[in-house]
């Protein structure tokens, strides 16, 4: 163990993991006289206020790849990386306003639930089969990878001792109790992090002015490294692969945020388990403001690392701890640990506390919703249509233990990444273009007919993958530019939407009765009404996408 971890800190961490422990265990007890049922289980009775949502939804987005990988990433490329967060402020505004309305109305449980009411069975499977697949081995695996990276860096815990811990931690009450259980701990995780990571700021940049305080740090760290604090990055920046300059505000990070905030299972699950609509929309307004504080948390510390470890004199005030687990170029992502370990006793201890919130929140929030999924597309549809509430929750808890299982095996073999909060988004953008594109237009375009959307989807990752294998091999093409790959999920959203767009065409040509589209038809008849100011303002977001097309 790590010396510097004392009794004061460890006695904070263990009455953190109690309480945290406690308290789902407590939520999750059967009320008297009733048994456990499907709505309880992956949607909390659908009893959630606006202020647990809230607080759940950050929970579930602020984790190890945004404690450990976005500090990374302010590290290597600086404050540009926080263009996700406040992106992400405006995108809940969109979510609430014209996404949650439908998805409520429509009573669902799964997000692949509402292809199946848009489109087809088909589809909602193939959607299915995807998003398990991308929460086992890239969102479960590289948050246990990056939680037990920390645990290494900080206490000298092994790889592998610390993937098991924090399974076992995020198991424990997730897998018994549910979303319900999730949702409620949440609200204490929250606190944990929020403070946790103000106590970590004020301490790097303290450390940074030679004790002046908050604001000295900050002129400090600006005079010192200028360029960390571009949030447009020119082509000849080095990061300007992960950041596209302009592209970054007309392009694929719409993409991004759009299918993370509005179509990911893990995140708009909390929102569906709402009160009402309205207290659905306040959690969100309240997530979007959080939204605007965590590059505060989050990136400003890595920031301060850097001018840190590049300062002799800084360097030589922190004497002889200074110098281990020093982050590098090359191995960005030990940051924020690193200035963990230079806080006082007491204070380590919480933060410490609030990075395992945010990494145990997140991995219970992806167990319940791949378990979600699973159960309900999967195991209802094909393995056990009549399964009963007992059956069906029982189904859930097996579904996510196996599915941590195989995250726990995968997780240590990502030893070596740079930049996780990179890796993470750009596999993801592997997948979330063509989900994007398919309810993007699926929700604002009548037409979009079923055959058109698989053919879209399945046509996405080939898409995908031609951006990002060709550039390797045949890059003196005009037709195989090495583009970054924030453009190429800009650029696969594009070209999938189309298809789709086109396939819809020529089956709805000369269609003179339902055959054509009868599922768009019974959709739309059914649904609120839609704003066409919201399908306007895509359409311009895509003409400014145009007009830089590299």
């Amino acid at each position: 163990m790590n010396s510097n971890f004392e009794l004061l800190d460890y006695a904070i961490f263990v009455c953190y993991a109690l309480l945290i422990l406690g308290v789902g265990l407590w939520v999750s007890r059967d009320k008297k006289g009733h048994e456990k049922n499907a709505e309880d289980y992956f949607l909390a009775g659908k009893s959630l206020p606006w202020w647990a949502i809230g607080a759940s939804l950050i929970a579930a987005n602020i984790s190890a790849e945004q404690f450990i990988g976005m500090s990374g990433s302010g590290f290597a490329l600086g404050l540009a990386i926080a263009s996700y967060e406040w992106m992400a402020a405006l995108t809940l505004l969109i979510v609430g306003k014209y996404f949650l309305p439908i998805f409520i109305e429509k009573g669902l449980y799964t997000i692949p639930e509402f292809v199946e009411k848009r489109f087809s069975n088909n589809l909602k499977t193939i959607l299915a089969v995807f998003w398990i697949a991308l929460y086992v081995f890239v969102n479960l695996t590289s948050v246990l990878y990056l939680g037990a990276l920390a645990l290494e860096t900080i206490m000298g815990i092994p790889m592998v001792y610390g993937v098991m811990g924090l399974a076992l931690f995020a198991a424990a009450y997730s897998l018994y109790g549910g979303l319900s259980a999730v949702a409620w701990t949440d609200v204490i995780q929250v606190i944990f992090l929020v403070l946790g990571g103000l106590f970590t700021t004020y301490l790097a940049l303290n450390t940074v002015s030679g004790g002046e305080g908050f604001m000295a740090g900050m002129k400090t760290v600006y005079n010192a490294a200028p360029d960390r604090f571009a949030m447009i990055l020119e082509k000849s920046n080095p990061e300007y692969v992960n950041l596209p300059g302009i592209g970054v505000l007309v392009g694929g990070m719409w993409v991004a945020n759009l299918y993370y905030w509005g179509f990911n299972q893990y995140i708009i699950q909390r929102t569906l388990a709402a009160k009402s609509l309205k207290e659905s929309q306040k959690g969100i307004l309240m997530a979007a403001f959080l939204k605007l504080i965590i590059p505060l948390i989050v990136v400003i510390p890595g920031i301060a690392a850097y001018v840190m470890v590049n300062d002799p004199d800084i360097l030589a005030r922190l004497g002889e701890a200074g110098l281990k687990n020093l982050p590098t170029a090359q191995q960005a992502d030990k940051a924020y640990p690193w200035l963990l370990q230079f806080l006082p006793s007491g204070l380590k201890g919480v933060a410490f506390a609030a990075l395992a919130a945010a990494i145990v929140s997140s991995l219970a929030s992806m167990l319940n919703s791949t378990s979600t999924i699973f159960t309900m597309d999967i195991y209802k549809e094909y393995i056990n249509k009549n399964a009963s509430d007992k059956a069906t929750v029982n189904t859930g808890r097996i579904s996510a233990a196996i599915a941590l299982i195989i995250a726990c095996i995968m997780a240590p073999l990502l030893g070596g990444i740079d930049q996780a909060f990179q890796f993470i988004q750009e596999y993801t953008g592997v997948v979330s273009p063509g989900i994007l594109a398919v309810f993007l237009l699926g929700l604002f375009w009548k037409k979009t007919t079923n055959r058109a959307a698989i053919i879209g989807a399945l046509s996405s990752i080939p898409i995908a993958m031609y951006f990002k294998v060709a550039p390797k091999g045949w890059s003196s093409s005009p037709f195989f530019v090495n583009v970054p790959w924030l453009d190429q999920m800009g650029y696969t959203a594009m070209l999938t939407g189309l298809i789709i767009v086109i396939f819809s065409l020529l089956q709805n040509k000369g269609a003179d009765d339902k055959k054509g589209i009868p599922l768009s038809r019974q959709f739309f008849k059914t649904s609120p009404e839609f704003n066409i100011g919201s399908f306007v303002v895509m359409l311009i977001l895509v003409a400014l996408y145009a007009v830089f097309w590299k």
